[in-house]
């Protein structure tokens, strides 16, 4: 069976009495089979340890974003992950003052991510990553190491870019994620010859993407490995990017600090 490694997580400290819950994000994609016992194992699991937040499930991996108490979702994540095939999967732990999400819900879905293209199975094998200092580099002479032009392509929604983006990226107002093959075939052309990057809140959209924009005959298209957040992460500053990151959750957006601007 073939899998790798989702998003590199690092662990930020916090005030104690202040920001008190522990908010994670993570995907893996990685071939799962026994779904619906799956399901129902971790949303047991996760209702006695009184999480809320979505895991998504599917064919071609897992998708989650949980929200609990540091005494109960550290345990939590650390039974998921006795599972072999979601022992590597990284983990994005940020902290907040109140619960982020309104309930638990842990579906079944075709795709983690909804792209409806059957030949991109991020499963069987990636495409390659720029990590975030390196794309901060590169963002700075505006040119890879190859030396050829650098061109950002954001595979958010529209209402997400509003809310931030990195400076001259590309953005065709998605309305779904499912939009992207088609505006791809469209205007591939005018990204011939060139590196480009896409990116998105944690990398599952991005990571898609490049493999589409690879099958499409862009042999320098690239992902940003762990999306945004994982540049806010390791990128002091978070220079080239304007504005907050938007979430699906009550913090709204996030800071370059991981910070809820609400």
């Amino acid at each position: 069976m073939t899998h790798h490694r989702g998003i590199i997580g690092v662990a930020l400290s916090y005030n104690a009495g202040v920001s008190t819950v522990l908010n994670i994000a993570a995907y893996r994609f990685v071939e799962l089979a026994d779904l619906a016992t799956l399901q129902q194992q971790l949303l047991a699991r996760a209702r006695a340890a009184a999480l809320k937040g979505t895991v998504l499930l599917a064919p071609e991996g897992i998708n989650l974003v949980l929200a609990g108490t540091c005494d109960a979702l550290q345990p939590w994540l650390a039974e998921l992950q006795q599972d072999p095939r979601l022992a590597a999967m990284g983990v994005k732990r940020s902290f907040s003052s109140d619960q982020p999400f309104r309930r638990l819900r842990v579906k079944i879905r075709r795709e983690i991510i909804r792209m409806d293209q059957p030949t991109v199975r991020p499963a069987a094998g990636r495409a390659p990553v720029v990590d975030a200092p390196t794309l901060a580099r590169w963002l700075q002479r505006g040119r890879c190491d190859e030396g050829r032009e650098l061109v950002l392509l954001d595979t958010r929604n529209g209402f997400e870019v509003d809310q931030g983006a990195f400076e001259g990226a590309i953005d065709w107002r998605l309305q779904r994620f499912s939009d992207f093959p088609a505006q791809l075939q469209r205007r591939s052309a005018a990204l011939q010859d060139k590196t480009v990057v896409s990116y998105c809140t944690g990398g599952i959209r991005c990571e898609k993407a490049a493999l589409w924009m690879r099958e499409q005959g862009l042999p320098h298209a690239l992902q940003l490995d762990g999306g945004i957040l994982g540049y806010f992460e390791q990128v002091p500053g978070a220079p080239h990017y304007r504005g907050h990151c938007f979430v699906f959750d009550e913090r709204g957006a996030l800071d370059a600090r991981l910070q809820s601007t609400r």
